[in-house]
């Protein structure tokens, strides 16, 4: 997994209109990058709304959340309309990215075993460097929990 300190990967994958969408398109922001298993389950969509009631406070503290599954933009379509969401999520269905951040591990659930999308987020500073990593988050409270960790090394 990437660590703080690094810099953050680069990468291109297409937002729900099939728009290419670069982490570099954010240079001289504050990226809020979170990766999750899957539109439309309870905690992605809990996670999801959350981020997009912070959108505007986010966006005070001169940031941008950007959200990655493996779903596909037109998934990506229909879970942003059903929920009313507000944030940009990207397509990345061969996981290249999640591996690029070491999100795409090997997991347990009810005795087996298989690789998915470990719930993780990202910040990233202007600057492209990473400054602070969550692992295997609980979607309840995360946004506000990034929001405030934001507050504190935005200055």
């Amino acid at each position: 997994m990437i660590q703080v300190g690094e810099k953050a990967p680069g990468f291109c994958l297409p937002d729900g209109d099939g728009r290419e969408v670069c982490l570099d398109d954010f240079g001289g922001k504050w990226v809020a990058l979170y990766f999750y298993p899957k539109d439309n389950t309870q905690g992605c969509t809990l996670e999801a709304v959350e981020f997009t009631a912070a959108k505007d406070d986010f966006a005070s503290k001169n940031a941008v959340v950007v959200g990655v599954s493996r779903d596909s933009a037109k998934s990506h379509t229909n879970f942003t309309a059903k929920h009313d969401l507000d944030l940009i999520l990207l397509s990345d269905p061969e996981h290249r990215v999640h591996e690029e951040y070491g999100v795409w591990q090997l997991k347990k659930m009810y005795g087996k075993e298989s690789y998915g999308t470990v719930r993780s987020t990202f910040l990233i500073d202007p600057d492209g460097v990473v400054r602070h990593v969550w692992q295997k988050v609980k979607a309840a409270g995360h946004a506000e929990k990034v929001l405030e960790r934001l507050g504190e090394l935005s200055g």
